[in-house]
């Protein structure tokens, strides 16, 4: 079964998450046939840009609880969206949650429709948001971030941009994007990769300095008793033990 659909148009090359059962949540084999997407529109010269889009009415609910990729796949993945020498623009229609908001913050512009909403739920399920910190950290704002970050709330489209999260978002999000990429497809391909380049350095720096020890704190929750409790709990539709 194909998790990620490829369609081009115009020299933009449109990936989708389609695994709507799961919410289209980060399994190995998702994560997986997304970084093989991206390496081969990373390599065609005949594409310009990439989107990454969903089907059903959620982005990425965040890890898979029940096939969750290592924590160094996921930490790949992000880095290669941030690394890729072509810009990677998040189309979202749906909600985003934990581990997806990873792939947002990695892509180079966000835009989503006014329907779409987000939570960083690691803190209630015993772990931490700690892996897609990287590109994230680097490109919001701390301190309206922390609030979402510190309680699990879920927050819209609108907060999402104040936060740094979105670039844009709109009622049509094809609308809200025609103009973006239409500016993309104007662009001279080499000069495209270069301020990319100017436009993620910093983020790179964190990986480079950061990755190893979050990626490390990542696989430490995942293995702690409140993580085996929160993530017992969520499955079974029930407060985890610690909630008074």
């Amino acid at each position: 079964m194909t998790l990620v659909t490829r369609t081009r148009a115009r020299a933009v090359e449109t990936l989708t998450l389609d695994s709507p059962d799961n919410r289209n949540a980060l399994s190995a084999a998702l994560v997986g046939e997304l970084a093989d997407a991206l390496t081969d529109a990373g390599k065609d010269t005949d594409v310009r840009a990439i989107v990454l889009t969903h089907t059903g009415n959620t982005f990425s609910a965040g890890a898979d609880l029940r096939d969750p990729p290592p924590p160094q796949a996921l930490t790949g993945l992000l880095r290669q969206i941030v690394e890729l020498p072509k810009p990677v623009v998040a189309r979202i229609t749906g909600h985003v949650r934990a581990g997806g908001l990873g792939l947002l913050a990695a892509c180079d512009i966000a835009a989503a429709s006014t329907e779409a909403t987000f939570a960083f739920t690691e803190v209630r399920i015993g772990v931490a948001p700690a892996v897609i910190s990287l590109p994230l950290l680097p490109r919001t704002d701390p301190r309206a971030l922390a609030r979402y970050y510190l309680t699990g709330e879920r927050f819209d489209a609108p907060a999402a941009t104040t936060t740094g999260l979105l670039t844009t978002h709109g009622d049509d999000v094809d609308a809200t994007l025609a103009p973006i990429l239409d500016g993309l497809r104007r662009a001279a391909p080499d000069a495209l990769a270069e301020t990319k380049r100017l436009l993620t350095a910093k983020v790179l720096e964190t990986f480079d300095r950061d990755a190893a020890d979050l990626t490390a704190l990542s696989a430490r929750l995942f293995s702690s008793p409140q993580a085996r409790e929160g993530m017992t709990a969520f499955l079974e539709r029930r407060d985890p033990a610690w909630v008074v």
